[in-house]
């Protein structure tokens, strides 16, 4: 007998996944918390740190860019569970090996590998949730994977303060490991073993390109999302050179994502809950675009401040960034069974893996217009443009029913 959907979102399915998303971001975030004592033990001196940083955050986002095509594949073809259990495999061995790096090409290695394992963990878990879950439970439980995960930056920062960076990973490592051991008692998709009784193509990731329609949606759900990693990737990475270009001397990167991800975690939980109100994903994604774009202007006018105002700015950024919830599950319940784990795990790496192109828009700006600032919110002007056309476009999805497959 197939499995009935739970009434309940705290189910071992939603438990495990949201522990799972908790310790993908610990890793995920985890270089850019560290990125300057790491960096510094490995013999790089200030002018190195910084550009060798963001050349590391770059190559582990190409990773997730091709890990989300990977994984999401697998996991049309083989399983949402499949994927669960790969990724986190994988990423927690880079994640030990990355503590004991002694060059930078070697650091270089394996944060391209960690990226790859890094880009299974959210879309499969939503997928998978969204797929066991009635209709009415999917945003609230996608609110709280994303809400309860994104602590895991929070446990990052606290720890990096405790420990030294070698030890840091090792942390992260040993998480993935033992929450490897509680992912066995999860079961699979219905929605998907029915899919496999079928004759329907499964995983064809070239479907997302071979029908325009399809394609619109697929580009349309990559780019709601690009201001939420402007905000994470450029405006908070980089605080501490922000601050010094505002005269806010004390701004430390770590600190400034803590706050950042504790406001983030809130706004998942918020957005998952008004989305149930409204009844509706994009109004709830045009709420939390405006709160983004108020603190993001509160960000640029700040000068000769202090870094307790900084960091709140950048708790309130966070917060309106809790809509990273709302592109994700819209962007799973957009596409048919037999590609859903394709979106729902590539999109968001996609996401991610458009940071190096707005950073390389930032060194544009910045060096057009000849000032740090300027260039920064340049960038965030056309971001926001560009997600909110895209989001302006995009099909509502709120109480979609999700059997169904692309043909």
């Amino acid at each position: 007998m197939p499995q009935k959907p739970s009434t309940s979102i705290f189910q071992l399915a939603v438990i495990v996944s949201a522990l799972g998303f908790f310790v993908d971001t610990y890793d995920l975030l985890l270089f850019a918390i560290i990125r300057k004592p790491s960096l510094a033990s490995l013999g790089l001196n200030p002018a190195e740190v910084l550009s060798k940083g963001e050349l590391l955050i770059s190559i582990q986002m190409i990773g997730m860019v091709i890990g989300g095509i990977i994984f999401g594949i697998l996991g049309d073809k083989k399983g949402r569970l499949k994927v669960l259990f790969g990724s986190i495999l994988l990423y927690s061995i880079a994640n030990i090996l990355n503590g004991m790096v002694v060059t930078l090409n070697q650091y270089i290695l394996l944060r391209f590998i960690a990226g790859v394992g890094l880009a299974g963990e959210l879309g499969a878990g939503i997928t998978l949730v969204s797929e066991l879950l009635p209709k009415e439970k999917r945003s609230t439980a996608a609110g709280f994977i994303a809400g309860f995960g994104l602590f895991g930056v929070v446990a990052a920062s606290m720890i990096s303060k405790m420990v030294d960076w070698r030890a840091c990973y090792y942390v992260g490592g040993a998480l993935g490991l033992i929450l490897l051991l509680m992912r066995i008692q999860v079961q699979e998709s219905t929605l998907f073993k029915e899919a496999q009784l079928g004759e329907t193509t499964k995983g064809n990731f070239l479907m997302f390109f071979n029908d325009r329609n399809r394609f619109a949606k697929y580009m349309q759900c990559i780019l709601i999302g690009l201001p939420v990693w402007y905000i994470i990737g450029i405006l908070v990475t980089f605080s501490d050179q922000f601050g010094k270009a505002m005269g806010i001397n004390g701004v430390e990167p770590g600190f400034a994502i803590m706050y950042l991800y504790m406001a983030i975690a809130a706004g998942d939980f918020s957005v998952g809950w008004l989305s149930q109100r409204l009844r509706s994903r994009k109004k709830t994604l045009f709420i939390f675009y405006g709160i983004a774009m108020v603190f993001t202007v509160l960000y640029f006018l700040q000068h000769g401040g202090t870094p307790g105002w900084f960091y709140f700015i950048c708790a309130g950024l966070g917060y309106g960034a809790g809509l990273n919830v709302v592109y994700i599950t819209s962007s799973v319940e957009q596409f048919g069974t037999n590609l859903r784990a394709s979106a729902g795990i590539s999109i968001p790496n996609m996401v991610r893996g458009t940071l190096p192109l707005m950073i390389l828009l930032f060194k544009f700006t910045r060096e057009l217009f000849g000032n740090y600032l300027t260039g920064g919110w340049v960038t965030g002007l056309i971001i926001f443009v560009t997600g909110i056309t895209a989001a302006w476009l995009l099909d509502e999805t709120y109480g979609k029913d999700l059997e169904f497959t692309e043909v």
